[in-house]
């Protein structure tokens, strides 16, 4: 069992370990500008993070079955502090993005601590934690985001960087708090890789909502990495400080967390997971009219926040209730599925905006939202008999 005190510390770990995936958000155009490149070709940044974190998931995260979390967390967080003042000092672009690729890597530590807290929580209760953990993890990138901005518009967008190696010097005092685990496995590493291929062909369910979350973090991370373009375009021209305030968006989305991962208790992921996508789908029709107002963009962000987070709470409490003995294998492939959406959105995102500007935009998350809708409904529809046994 796992207390309250517990839960809050593991979800303060969540939120310091995530923040350096989301530092750049805010500052691409100013990225850019500081290597005479145009405001557009900062999204690649963004690309490469979310690409380094997704392979950092596959190649660490599994070992967490077999090695105490807490260890593994701790050698995560010195890594990623090294890597971040490697951006700090990035004398060219391409050793930026090489860092960057490094700082997403190392920043998985949210990814060791969820599944280790959920399998010390009770059942009937893993739901609500997880939402408590998530709710964290996105008061995090929140955080992120908007610290970010501001640092950026007084200090440069290298001290966000140097800031961030020193919380992460803080987390390595949080993450002690992390649960000791049992009932790890032994097994060697080349196993341990193979068998996550076992589990995406033996567990159906994990191939339902790794394919939900490639498609839905795509679509949210199409809108998150070519924001910052385009609100430095007419007819808004913002700097990096108001850029970042658009983070605070989420913090309608973080009220909810914990409550809505007792929704999830209650009534089953399928339903919850199935809600989301169609919300971020609505997202999408408000944010291609984010030209001519902020109303329009801000409504729109909020339900992609929320639509994005009820998704993920709902694919994460079903992926942790397949096999216990598995689960940070489990939550590595999701995880891995999850953020290579992200970077095929934010790559696919940079290329509507640069077309159609927010019609562009709002195309690729409408297609992609709608193809994660389908994705459920036809698994379900396909295989009713299968998950009628228990799995939601």
């Amino acid at each position: 069992m796992i207390s309250p005190r517990q839960v809050f510390l593991m979800a303060l770990c969540c939120a310091l370990a995530v923040s350096p995936i989301y530092y750049h958000q805010s500052l691409l155009p100013q990225i850019a500008a500081a290597f005479a490149l145009p405001s557009a070709r900062g999204s690649v940044i963004a690309t490469v993070t979310q690409l380094g974190y997704a392979i950092g998931l596959l190649l660490f995260v599994p070992l967490a079955d077999g090695v105490q979390p807490r260890t593994l967390a701790t050698r995560a967080v010195v890594a990623n502090a090294v890597a971040l003042v490697g951006c700090a000092i990035a004398p060219s672009f391409f050793a930026l993005a090489l860092c960057s690729f490094l700082v997403g890597m190392t920043a998985i530590s949210a990814q060791i601590i969820i599944p280790a807290v959920s399998g010390a929580a009770a059942p009937e209760k893993r739901g609500r934690i997880v939402g408590s953990l998530l709710g964290g993890l996105s008061s995090g990138v929140l955080l992120a985001r908007t610290l970010s901005g501001v640092v950026g518009a007084l200090l440069g967008w290298r001290s966000i960087f140097v800031i961030a190696a020193v919380i992460d010097l803080a987390l390595l005092v949080v993450v002690r708090e992390l649960p000791i685990a049992t009932g790890l496995v032994t097994i060697r590493y080349r196993e341990l890789m193979r068998s996550l291929g076992r589990l995406v062909r033996e567990e159906r369910m994990l191939r339902v909502s790794a394919a939900m979350g490639f498609l839905v973090f795509a679509a949210f991370s199409a809108l998150w990495a070519t924001l910052a373009a385009l609100l430095v375009r007419p007819p808004y021209h913002f700097g990096p400080a108001a850029i970042g305030a658009f983070g605070l968006v989420g913090i309608v989305g973080l009220s909810i967390s914990a409550q809505l991962g007792a929704i999830v208790d209650r009534i089953g992921a399928r339903k919850i997971a199935l809600a989301g996508a169609l919300t971020v789908a609505v997202a999408f029709a408000f944010v291609a009219a984010g030209g001519h107002g902020l109303a329009w963009l801000v409504a729109g962000m909020v339900l992609l926040d929320l639509g994005n987070r009820a998704t993920f709470i709902a694919n994460q409490a079903r992926i942790y209730a397949l096999r216990p003995e598995a689960r940070s294998r489990l939550n590595t492939v999701y995880m891995v599925s999850y953020f290579l959406g992200g970077a095929f959105g934010a790559a696919l995102g940079g290329v509507g905006a640069l077309h159609a500007a927010w019609i562009g935009l709002a195309v690729v998350g409408v297609l992609l939202s709608l193809a994660a809708v389908a994705v459920n409904s036809l698994a379900y529809r396909r295989w009713n008999s299968a998950f009628a046994g228990g799995q939601t």
